[in-house]
This record gives structure tokens, sequence and C-alpha cells, in this order.
């Protein structure tokens, strides 16, 4: 990252800067104002922006996707209900084509990446994270538009990766901007900064409480920042109805088992195993992309090659197991329906969290641009498919008709445990899927997941602190240093 004159000075907590010349006087005016007025005017701008920028990415991904993977492959993903619920191609129409497309997506998203924002590289919620624990002012604006142009090219050519990470950039960079500009204390600038990751990533996915949640969660392993919750009301709130305006408001995987009810006790039992399988793989998850890392910093080849030779193979692993390419969200929504599920090779569903945990580790961890949660969701959406498959197949008891309250569990229960944001992650899966009634066995599968996950230092974003005493003796010990 290019530090400007700005950043170049040294921090004081809670000590505001000079305001740019873009609004020294609503700076003023923000800095001089009360709690209530302060966060309602930042809260509506960070939000107005978020949901701007979720819909800009959702539509520069679509068409990206659409040409990409749908004109050049003549291959089209499954979608998700909120989206139109489209079952996708059957089958390669040109298969010699997917690892073509899959190689020059990564590869034009890379050198685009290395030539312009070199911090955009990777999934982008870290670089936003890290942002709040260091500096506010520390996000370029020019990293958030190529963020956004170069995860639509990874993802949009089949790479495996979400897009919450260049959502969360966009309007965690905005927010750094404001900070600037505005001249914020440090400490309002980490609020505003934080209060954009969950905008944001309420956003894309329609879960504004899931969203404010997050915000005062997702900056710690094992901590919560309670000056971000009455906020991120303001913010994911705003956010939302944004999006809504120009994408509708149904939830991204519409209803699954809305409806389903706990008519005795002997169903929770097995969420104590999806608890304990979700932890599993949510650590296997980590510990695989962070692997991944590491590795790809030790071999040779630059930082355009390296993500090209991960989109060659994750094209190629995709002629076996198609369902790994793209974010994979339709593919979770086909494995919460029991008629499509059961459609699916049986060893496949078995395999497919493991092999989206490989694609994802060579889209992203190799240097490709995209985020790490829709992965995450699409993992363990096919924990729980899994489980209910073996469970069906041998007539176990207590095993429900149908697959979704599985589904939905394992989203929450995977990504949540490894993203160590529990509860957040919760809401915002109930929200996605409409599914709040599962709501009983979910704080067993995901109390199960984060009670073992937090026994270990093991998270998916690096950028994290423990809790909010170690990263304030962090600053005060970089400001005495300085």
């Amino acid at each position: 990252m290019e530090p400007t004159g700005e950043q170049r000075q040294p921090e004081t907590p809670g000590r505001s800067r000079p305001a740019g010349a873009a609004g020294p006087r609503v700076g003023a005016a923000l800095r001089n104002a009360g709690y209530l007025r302060k966060w309602l005017l930042l809260g509506v701008m960070i939000g107005v922006i978020a949901g701007l920028g979720a819909v800009a990415f959702y539509f520069v991904l679509k068409y990206t996707g659409d040409f990409l993977l749908g004109y050049l492959a003549a291959y089209r993903v499954p979608t998700p209900a909120g989206e139109g619920g489209g079952p996708g191609s059957a089958g390669f129409a040109r298969p010699w084509a997917i690892p073509l497309v899959t190689t020059a997506g990564a590869l034009v998203s890379a050198l685009l990446v290395a030539k312009l924002a070199p911090e955009a590289t990777g999934h982008g919620t870290d670089e936003a994270i890290e942002a709040v624990h260091t500096d506010p002012r520390a996000i370029r604006f020019r990293a958030v538009a190529v963020k956004m142009v170069a995860s639509a090219l990874t993802i949009g050519s089949g790479g495996s990766g979400g897009r919450e990470g260049p959502t969360a950039q966009i309007s965690a960079g905005f927010c750094s901007l404001l900070t600037r500009r505005l001249g914020l204390s440090d400490e309002d600038g980490r609020i505003a900064v934080a209060l954009g990751i969950g905008a944001g990533i309420g956003a894309i996915f329609a879960a504004p409480l899931g969203g404010a949640v997050l915000a005062a969660s997702i900056i710690y392993r094992d901590d919560l920042d309670y000056r971000c919750l009455l906020p991120g009301f303001i913010t994911s709130g705003t956010a939302y109805a944004v999006l809504g305006a120009f994408l509708g408001f149904d939830p991204l995987f519409g209803y699954i088992d809305a409806e389903y009810r706990f008519e005795n006790p002997w169903p929770l039992l097995w969420f104590v195993v999806l608890g304990l399988v979700a932890a599993a793989v949510g650590y296997l998850y980590a510990r695989t992309f962070q692997a991944a890392v590491r590795l790809t910093r030790r071999l040779p080849g630059g930082p355009v090659l390296k993500p090209a030779a991960g989109g060659l193979l994750v094209g190629l692993l995709g002629l076996l197991i198609p369902e790994i390419l793209g974010s994979g969200y339709g593919w979770a929504q086909l494995a919460a329906d029991r008629t499509a599920l059961l459609h699916i090779p049986l060893w496949i569903v078995v395999v497919l969290p493991f092999a989206k945990i490989v694609a994802t580790s060579l889209s992203i961890g190799t240097g490709g641009s995209g985020g790490l949660f829709g992965p995450g969701i699409v993992i363990g959406a096919f924990v729980g498919a899994a489980i209910w498959r073996l469970a069906e197949a041998t007539a176990l008891p207590g095993v429900p008709d149908g697959p979704g309250i599985f589904v939905v569990v394992g989203m929450m229960a995977c990504f949540g445990c490894v993203a160590r944001t529990p509860l957040a992650i919760m809401i915002m899966v109930a929200e996605m899927t409409g599914s709040f009634s599962v709501v009983p066995g979910a704080i067993i599968a995901v109390g199960i997941a984060a009670m073992l996950l937090s026994r270990t230092d093991v998270t998916i974003y690096r950028a994290q602190r423990l809790n909010r005493e170690t990263a304030e003796a962090e600053r005060a010990q970089s400001a005495s240093a300085e």
C-alpha cells in the first residue's frame, strides 16, 4: 500500500485531523455534533454508499459472468431463488473452454491488481479489518475500483470466491475517504470503517440485522465492539433499503423450510453431529486457505502468473466437479431441495465441501480477488446436505423429510465458527434463507462449533485481534514507538 502524506503522520488515539478541502464545514459540524446527530448522518451516508456499492458490484459481476462463462464458455451456473432460481446448464457444451476462461479471468484480474493497486489482492475483508485496527484512513479509493473489477473477473470467469469481500472493501474504502476528508477522530474513523464492512456484507446478502451485528463482531476473535452496534442498525438498514430499491427485498435463497417446527427433542441430537462436523470442516477451510497463501509466497513466479496458474487448476477441477465454479450460491439453493439433491451423485455431495475448499484456496489463496464468506456458506450448505443424504440413506431416526434445515444450519455453523462471528452469521443466514424457525437447532450446532474453534487461534480473518484490550494495547505501543 502506498502511503499518502496524510497516512505518514503518526496516529494518536482519539485525535482528529484537519479536514480536507472537500468538506471542512461538514467535518467541523460532525465533529462538534452530539452522538445521535453525528451517527445518524454518518450512518445514512455510509449506508447509501454501501447499498449502491453492493448494487454496482452485483451488476458488474452478473454481466461479467454472463459474458465469460455464459457466452465464451457456453456454461451457466445455477442461481439462487432471490436471483431468479435458474437451474443452470445441464453439462458442458465447450468443456475445452472452461480452463481457458478461468485462466484468462485470473490472469487479467491479477494483472490489473499488480499494476494499479497491489493491496486489492486476496479477499479484501482482512485489509478492511486491518485498517480499523491501525489507520482508518489507509484504504486508497483506487483500490476500491480495482477490487470491484478484479473480483468480477475472478469470480465471473469461474473462480471460487464470494462477492462480500469486494463489497465490504468498497464501503470500507468510502468510510476511509470520509475519515480523511471530514477530519474524523481516530476512534470515529475506526467505527465508521467497521460499519462499512458490516453494511457492505449485509447489503450484498440482503441481511441488514446480521450486517449490523457483524460490524460489531468481525474485527475481534473473542469480543464485541458495542460502539458499532447501534450505528450499525442505521447503516445496515439504509444499505438494505437502497439495495432493495434496485434488486427487490426477497431473501437470497428464498424461504427454505420457513415453516419447519420441532415437535419432539430427538431431531435436535442431529444438530450436535452437525456442529461437530461443521467445526472440523471450518477448521480445515481456514488451515487449507492459509497454507495455500504461505505456499504461494514461496513458489517461483510473480503476482500475475501465480493466480493464473490457480485459475487453470480451478478450471480443470471444475470439469470434474462443476459445482465448484463461481460463487456456488445456486448449488447451495439446489442442495436445500430434496428432489434436486437426490439427483446429485452422493459422492459429489460428500466430496464437494472439500473440493470447494481446494478451489477457493487456488482461486483466492494464490492471489486472486474475491471473498471467503460466500464459499464458506456453500461449504457449510453441502456439509449439511451430506449429513442428510447419509442419514436418510440409512433410515436413521429423527432425520427430517427434506435437507433444507440441515443445509441452513450447516451454513451457519461452518462459516460462523471459523469467522469467529457465530451470532452474526447465524442471523445473516436466517435472513438469507427466511428460516428463523431453525433457530432451536441452529443454536446447538453453532454453539458447539463456535466453542470448539474458540479453543484454538484459528480464524479465516487473520487481521482480527483477540479483543478490545489487546487491540488498544497494540495501538498504544505503536504510538509510543513513534
